[in-house]
């Protein structure tokens, strides 16, 4: 215990120098770009003056560290700025649409772990099977070459379009109206007992989650099964076996629960590339999240949108990463020693 709790402290100290230092690249990257974020501000009758009065106005004339440190100080009271397209705070922006995209890469995440243990299983034991090995190579190495975006618009024209199974816009239907307060809308469903809405929700999330689980799911695979092998000639499975249990209980009670340390510790490490998976995936199902929002900031040089959600993108990469390293000293004994 004493092990999970300092893990927990020293992570969270950690934490803010980080997050520090995240902000300084963003905000530099960002203001060394060749686009005028000012360009859509200023009436196509502006003169010189105008526009030298609208850039001292919202402090673009001054230098950039000087720049960074007013936006600090403002952010570290809980203001990013302000939408110069949307006209409204980038923190109140950014809150009102992470909840879809949390609800998103949680429901991918749990979708590619539930697929990944059949089949990692099976991959595992494919090993005496060349041919079924060599065949699983071949679809995972596939499926990790086509990108989420192209998974989402393959399943929208078989499952949308051909078939019209599943819908592919937005987070429920316009017949619903999700009751609060979380934004979660299957929580908020779930919580008020309204099971039409909670149906109707689920099935607008099947197709983006299972775009996102696609393409996440075959690295998932290859770290349970390498883990699954290095467990397999441990003392505990070979006693296991002389017990003369079966090989899918030793499998599943043994060698499995064992392989949890690198499962967690590759979720942790590759949650940041699903996360930002679902800003192509959000525009393309029309869900109100950061990955759509961002992608209308970046359509509009809207550069405090785009600064803003960067960091508010890190930020969640990184408190995830956090949970990850915690339960990875959960699940791991030996990390707790470390």
């Amino acid at each position: 215990m004493q092990g999970i709790i300092r893990t927990f402290i020293l992570r969270l100290i950690g934490l803010p120098f980080t997050m520090l230092l995240l902000s300084v690249c963003v905000f530099v990257v960002l203001r060394l770009l060749p686009s005028d974020p000012l360009s859509m501000m200023i009436p196509p009758t502006a003169t010189a003056a105008d526009v030298e009065n609208i850039r001292t106005a919202l402090g673009f004339n001054r230098p950039i560290p000087v720049q960074y440190l007013t936006w600090l100080q403002a952010a570290l009271h809980g203001d990013l700025g302000q939408s110069i397209a949307l006209k409204a705070g980038v923190s109140q922006l950014a809150l009102n649409a992470l909840p879809a995209t949390v609800e998103l890469a949680l429901t991918a995440l749990v979708l590619s772990i539930a697929i990944s243990l059949p089949l990692a299983v099976l991959y595992f034991r494919a090993r005496a099977w060349r041919a079924i090995a060599l065949s699983l190579d071949v679809l995972f190495d596939f499926m990790m070459s086509v990108p989420a975006f192209l998974w989402a618009i393959a399943l929208i024209l078989i499952f949308g379009v051909f078939f019209n199974l599943l819908p592919t816009a937005g987070r429920y239907g316009s017949e619903f109206t999700a009751p609060g307060p979380t934004g979660l809308v299957l929580l908020d469903f779930l919580v008020h007992a309204d099971w039409p809405g909670l149906r109707d929700a689920m099935s607008h999330l099947v197709l983006p989650a299972s775009a996102l689980a696609l393409g996440f799911t075959p690295l998932v695979v290859r770290v349970i099964r390498g883990a699954l092998i290095e467990v397999d000639t441990a003392p505990f499975a070979e006693t296991a076996r002389q017990r003369g249990y079966s090989e899918s209980r030793v499998i599943w009670r043994h060698l499995l629960p064992n392989a949890a340390p690198a499962t967690i510790a590759i979720i942790g490490t590759q949650f940041g590339f699903l996360l930002g998976a679902t800003v192509l995936v959000e525009s393309l199902f029309s869900l109100p999240g950061l990955g759509n929002l961002m992608v209308q900031a970046v359509k509009n040089n809207d550069l405090p949108l785009v600064q803003g959600l960067a960091i508010v993108f890190c930020a969640f990469t990184l408190v995830i990463n956090v949970l990850a390293d915690v339960a990875l000293v959960i699940f791991n004994p030996k990390a707790r020693t470390q």
